[in-house]
């Protein structure tokens, strides 16, 4: 009887592309957040664009109310109130609504901003052809700014909202009241800021 012959035959393997897993942003970057003198770095550098009113205003407000920048590029005028230097936040992600204080600087450069606005529209930050400034143009800009300021790294629209929690737990401010201005649900989203301010130690060392 003849021997049969058996061929073994490999199964087919597809090759896939497996892509590399993204690192956390803590792990991108050494920091998380600006200060103060690097966020005045931003706003000098803005001043050199096209729009450098704008662009700077945009960078000012994200800071001092700690806004997204989905809060920011959907700010409109009658948020403010000029009359009693007042800023109605609408926060995003469930946050808590606050009412914030405007500073002069910051309102003169919104009483600008209103006056030379062309075409004229509901949204406080708009492009040249009048439609609502977007995320994504905010970030760029704010990129582009920290490139011309020479932080040595990558900025991004976030950092602002970081950088006023650094700052207002730096001042030493209670941190329910900094859970309330940034509209924390959760106070522990608030308690990190307390937690990299150099004022918890001061006093150590110290008789």
């Amino acid at each position: 009887m003849a021997k049969s012959h058996l061929r073994l035959i490999a199964p087919h393997t597809e090759k896939r592309t497996v892509a590399p897993k993204r690192l956390p942003n803590a792990e991108l970057r050494t920091r998380e957040y600006l200060t103060e003198a690097e966020v005045d770095r931003l706003l000098e550098a803005t001043k050199g664009n096209r729009w450098g009113h704008r662009d700077g205003t945009m960078i000012l407000v994200a800071y001092r109310h700690g806004l997204r920048a989905a809060e920011l590029a959907d700010l409109r005028w009658d948020q403010i109130d000029f009359t009693t230097a007042t800023l109605h936040v609408r926060r995003v992600k469930q946050g808590s609504p606050s009412t914030h204080p405007i500073l002069g600087d910051e309102l003169r450069r919104l009483r600008r901003l209103q006056r030379e606005q062309q075409p004229k529209s509901p949204f406080v930050f708009t492009s040249e052809r009048g439609a609502p400034f977007t995320t994504a143009g905010f970030a760029r800009m704010v990129e582009r700014a920290g490139v011309q300021a020479a932080l040595g790294f990558k900025a991004h629209p976030h950092m602002l909202r970081h950088a006023c929690g650094f700052a207002l737990a730096s001042k030493g401010h209670d941190t329910r009241a900094l859970q309330a201005y940034l509209g924390h649900k959760n106070i522990q989203h608030t308690v990190r800021y307390t937690e990299l301010s150099p004022t918890r130690f001061r006093n150590f060392w110290r008789d």
